[in-house]
């Protein structure tokens, strides 16, 4: 139960009633959420609170999925425990939150039937669900595809005269994408390509070490550029895209993963001379570049070289995409230096999942609230050291989490069970919900200082007066937490165990 010193107002007269959780409990240590193509859970968009008011959501291990209460702000502190807001001091803007349409994805969500399919793209990306407003599009196929491809296997064609969109995008990604933008018109695509097409490269092979050579620097670029005209023609304009996905994979002899190597050195040169002038002055203009989009591991090195190197590169890349997966042996302060060195340019994470380690077993875990508290433990950490916003990895996956042609199964918010037409939300897409439904873009990050270590929090100042404060009880008892803002009053409440919360309330102009 929830406890306050603060005066509760039942939530009975809402113009809109949510649609509670369909629990199952398939013996993890937290449940599923269960949609079919006639039910599924709903959370409607909250009004702002009045003045002197507040809105709760919570979401918690013992079974909580977005639950609301409204409150009244007290005049004192009730709590030994204080998270302070600073609403004056100013962080990053927002830019957003989203997850991936890779062929695996795509798949999943097309094999249900057309009323679970729209529950599950509400779920993602309407007011009611997610809210999400990125998605994250490979260029060609990674190795959540059901194969190796690319749009030009045509040895030596350097005038990408045989370049066509696959299957995949016009059966899957094109029309799925174009669902998602009519649910949230201010839906932004990011892409990236694991790969040039292997004649391209100095090894035949979508996969192992390998790199583009010198000669096809041109006609990737090219490749690139067809990519983005082509997703215009089908009325799709991609908001971003990146030199490449995770480039130094390609360095790890045992992967099996869709790749190619690209060092800050290479990068840089290609996206002077080729990548950068071929955007520009193609119909595509307006489509910005990413640099890195790999682990932080390579912060701020990475862009050190650009900047003393390579400073033209920087006319035109806009941000630099990070991925999670060294988060836990990387500090996080490398994402300040880099912030530091380069201001001006966003850091953006653009990829993260779990499951995806060799130990991990099984690949999914159904109701698994160990996995959500790792991922949102990072959300928080990345958004406080300077991160924009977080694009997950794919949409759904099915339950062994793929397909995947290399059988590199892993785990998603989502798991879709075609043979029984439902699909279920796992504590990972609830947790990340409290972040993606509550933060809008063009949010800033304000100042937030808990003193308890196991409560973890972040702020941030909307652009229709809100504050929105995000708590995560990650101990094994109840807090009591005070919330504290010297200029609209405090907040007592009392976190569960294990628990994730969005808190809203109203600032002055």
């Amino acid at each position: 139960m929830f406890k306050f010193t603060a005066i509760l107002v039942v939530l009975c007269s809402a113009a809109v009633i949510a649609q509670d959780c369909k629990p199952v409990n398939f013996g993890s240590d937290s449940i599923v959420c269960e949609c079919n193509s006639t039910y599924c859970d709903n959370y409607p968009d909250p009004k702002s609170p009045g003045k002197g008011e507040f809105i709760w959501y919570a979401t918690s291990k013992s079974g909580q999925r977005l639950n609301r209460t409204d409150g009244k702000i007290d005049s004192e502190p009730k709590n030994g425990y204080t998270v302070r807001i600073d609403s004056n001091k100013l962080y990053q803007n927002m830019e957003g939150f989203g997850g991936a349409f890779t062929d695996s994805a795509c798949i999943n969500i097309k094999s249900l039937s057309q009323g679970t399919q729209d529950n599950l793209m509400n779920s993602y990306f309407s007011t009611n669900g997610s809210n999400y407003n990125f998605g994250r599009v490979p260029i060609g196929g990674s190795d959540f595809s059901t194969r190796p491809y690319s749009y030009d296997s045509t040895i030596g064609d350097t005038e990408l005269k045989d370049f066509s969109l696959a299957k995949e995008d016009t059966e899957y990604k094109i029309p799925l994408m174009h669902k998602a933008r009519e649910i949230n018109p201010s839906l932004r695509f990011l892409s990236a390509a694991w790969t040039a097409p292997p004649w391209m490269k100095n090894v035949q092979s979508f996969n192992g070490f390998s790199y583009l050579r010198e000669e096809y620097y041109q006609t990737f670029a090219d490749y690139i550029v067809k990519f983005l005209e082509e997703y215009q023609k089908y009325g799709l304009e991609m908001w971003s895209v990146s030199t490449g996905n995770e480039p130094f994979t390609s360095l790890v002899i045992i992967s099996r993963i869709n790749s190619m190597f690209w060092s800050s050195d290479t990068a840089s040169k290609w996206v002077i001379n080729n990548l950068g002038p071929s955007i520009e002055k193609s119909k595509s203009n307006n489509t910005i570049i990413l640099m890195l989009d790999d682990q932080r591991l390579a912060l701020p090195w990475y862009m050190v070289d650009v900047k003393v190197r390579h400073s033209e590169a920087l006319k035109y890349v806009k941000g630099i995409g990070v991925h999670w997966y060294s988060d836990a042996v990387i500090p996080a302060n490398v994402l300040d230096l880099t912030h530091d060195l380069l201001p001006d340019k966003f850091i953006l994470m653009t990829e993260a999942c779990i499951g995806d380690r060799p130990w991990d077993h099984p690949k999914v875990i159904l109701g698994s609230w160990k996995r959500a508290e790792k991922l949102v433990d990072k959300i928080f950490e990345n958004i406080n050291h300077y991160v924009v916003g977080w694009v997950d990895w794919n949409l759904a996956l099915d339950i062994q989490g793929g397909p995947n042609w290399v059988d590199n199964y892993v785990d998603a918010p989502i798991i879709v069970d075609a043979k029984k037409d439902v699909f279920y939300k796992q504590p990972m897409y609830y947790v990340t919900t409290h972040f993606s439904k509550f933060v809008p873009r063009n949010s800033v990050r304000v100042h937030s200082d808990s003193k308890d270590t196991n409560v973890i929090t972040t702020a941030f100042k909307t652009k229709d007066n809100r504050i929105i404060v995000l708590l995560f009880n990650k101990s094994n008892q109840n807090k009591s937490i005070s919330i504290i803002d010297d200029k609209y009053g405090n907040i007592n409440v009392e976190l569960p165990e294990h628990s994730v919360h969005t808190i809203i309330y109203k600032y002055d102009v």
